[in-house]
């Protein structure tokens, strides 16, 4: 490993969910970690601290300074005075930032890697798509960059004597407001698109994802962007998280629907635009001319990466009828071999839930079903003797309409199956949620699964994938319907949101007015004949 990141946890191989055994250690994090990374947080000599705890065993790992609202105020001053001669650097300048830090973020994955399943509890595997996330994202934007923001040319109002413009400003400070469940990839990757547009940051990753945020802030700062440009607070969203998006020049969250809807109500209240990725209840669908191997391999991994904790994850197994017992097959045998357990190693297949009350919320869906009639297929049962927050991956079926889980989010290991007669059906049950954010289709005939995903209500919908193809594709805008939230990230969308779009028009020879002589009836009529001339000719 580099730096000084150290850990201790198993070395031995995984066995059976069954037999396994809790890690022989707690986990550790070298104890001068923390005290370098504080440094990055704006926060006084004094001020209080908060600890951070791994899920694996319910331990601290370290303490961080907690931040006051008057921080953030400061925070906000900080960026502003970094953010004029950032802006009047050219994109490509910008670019070369994001491009070096591509390459840091690579070269100290492990420490990474060991920071994310310390502070998440979840597996390696699924701790390293956020390497990839990262890392795509930096070469996406640095290559793309110049190409979104570019000044384009529009039709003026006059052929020829009037030049139309548009340009893409900097917002100022965008104030980003991060998840737990991703603490890498959900820090640093909404602020990554920010910076290289022109505008400065003020972050507050969740108490639960600091140290992974602020490894990645300090590998950033060594990647060579401007000193002030990114501005770290740390504190309880009910105080910090508001204070930084009741200051920004534009809000980018990611967190529940209902925290999601005030976030939204403030913003508008000071009349400043947001990006909201909140709350989903996706859906899987496998027709019955899927592979039906290939589609339950995706699925293990679709609903269960990050144990679940995943809001592009999939609680809902839409199964045509004709294949559903055999897909079951496949499906369960791959579930009931899944191994559970905190090693800081590639050889576990599922982690921990974050917290107790991730774990209270899994448990209460699961019995809640399990009380009024649904069939455990598989897991349903905490494992306590792994760590305080392990709790088995679960598939239900006879989920009805009365059960909590039908229509709200468990965000944990737990699918429910539902089995339809063909694909109208399919979908109008995929659509049965106030959700829209992902969905997937399996079908050998691609242009068959092409028309079901056109039909889902959702901002992605993977086709022979569960969620990694519509994640992966950079440049291609993601986001939610719905009460899925607001805003897309990826893409050129992903970019432009954190610009204000400005119109420069040029007027050549005399001004815009009635020329001398000419009666106003019928300078009117000429003016509406060159209107539908114009509206049939192609100009840039």
């Amino acid at each position: 490993m580099t730096d000084q990141l150290q850990t201790t946890a198993t070395t031995e191989t995984p066995t059976p969910a069954d037999e396994q055994r809790p890690s022989p250690a707690p986990h550790t994090v070298d104890p001068t970690l923390p005290a370098r990374l504080a440094a990055r947080v704006r926060a006084g000599a004094d001020a209080q601290t908060f600890d951070c705890l791994t899920p694996f065993t319910g331990g601290v790992i370290a303490k961080l300074p907690v931040s006051t609202v008057t921080d953030v105020e400061q925070a906000y001053d900080a960026a502003r005075d970094a953010q004029t001669g950032w802006a009047a650097r050219s994109v490509r300048d910008r670019a070369r930032v994001l491009l070096r830090y591509h390459d840091l973020i690579l070269a100290n994955r492990d420490d990474l890697l060991d920071l994310i399943q310390l502070e998440s509890g979840k597996a390696r595997k699924h701790a390293f798509e956020e390497i990839l996330d990262v890392a795509g994202i930096c070469r996406h934007y640095a290559r793309k960059a110049d190409d979104y923001l570019k000044p384009r040319k529009h039709l003026g109002a006059i052929p020829v004597l009037t030049q139309s413009t548009e340009l893409h400003q900097p917002r100022g400070v965008i104030g980003v407001v991060g998840p737990w469940n991703y603490p890498l990839s959900m820090s640093i990757t909404d602020a990554l698109p920010a910076l290289i547009a022109g505008n400065a940051v003020v972050l507050r990753p969740d108490e639960k994802a600091s140290l992974t945020a602020l490894r990645a802030v300090e590998l950033l700062d060594r990647a060579g962007l401007p000193k002030g440009l990114l501005q770290v607070v740390l504190g309880p969203g009910q105080t910090i998280g508001e204070a930084v998006l009741d200051r920004a020049d534009y809000v980018m969250y990611t967190g529940s629907t209902a925290t999601g809807r005030k976030v939204a109500q403030r913003a508008a209240a000071r009349l400043v635009g947001a990006s909201l990725e909140l709350g989903g209840k996706n859906a899987l669908y496998v027709a019955d001319d899927a592979n039906l191997r290939n589609a339950a391999e995706s699925a293990v991994r679709s609903c269960f990466s990050s144990a679940g904790q995943l809001c592009i994850s999939i609680e809902r197994l839409i199964l045509h009828e004709r294949i559903a017992d055999d897909f079951l097959k496949h499906f369960l045998g791959r579930v009931r071999k899944l191994t559970l357990g905190g090693d800081l190693s590639w050889g576990v297949d599922m982690g921990s839930l974050i917290s107790q009350a991730q774990l209270d919320r899994v448990t209460q869906h699961v019995e809640d079903a399990r009380a009024k009639g649904a069939t455990v297929l598989a897991g349903g049962h905490a494992r306590p003797e792994l760590g305080p927050y392990f709790y088995e991956p679960t598939v239900l079926e006879g989920v009805t309409s009365g059960m909590d889980c039908r229509m709200g989010e468990t965000f944990g290991p737990v699918v429910a199956v539902y089995r339809v007669s063909g694909d109208e059906e399919a979908i109008a049950l995929a659509n049965d949620t106030n959700y829209g954010l992902n969905g997937s289709v399996w079908s050998k005939d691609t242009r068959r699964g092409r028309r079901v995903a056109e039909q889902i209500r959702c901002g992605t919908v993977n086709v022979n994938e569960g969620y990694i193809a519509a994640w992966g594709s950079n440049g291609s805008p993601m986001g939610g319907m719905g009460e899925s939230g607001l805003g897309r990230r990826h893409g050129a969308e992903g970019i432009l949101k954190y610009t204000e779009s400005q119109n420069i028009s040029v007027q050549h020879g005399t001004p815009f007015k009635i020329p001398p002589g000419v009666p106003e009836k019928v300078w009117a009529r000429s003016m509406a004949t060159g209107m539908r001339v114009m509206k049939g000719m192609r100009l840039s």
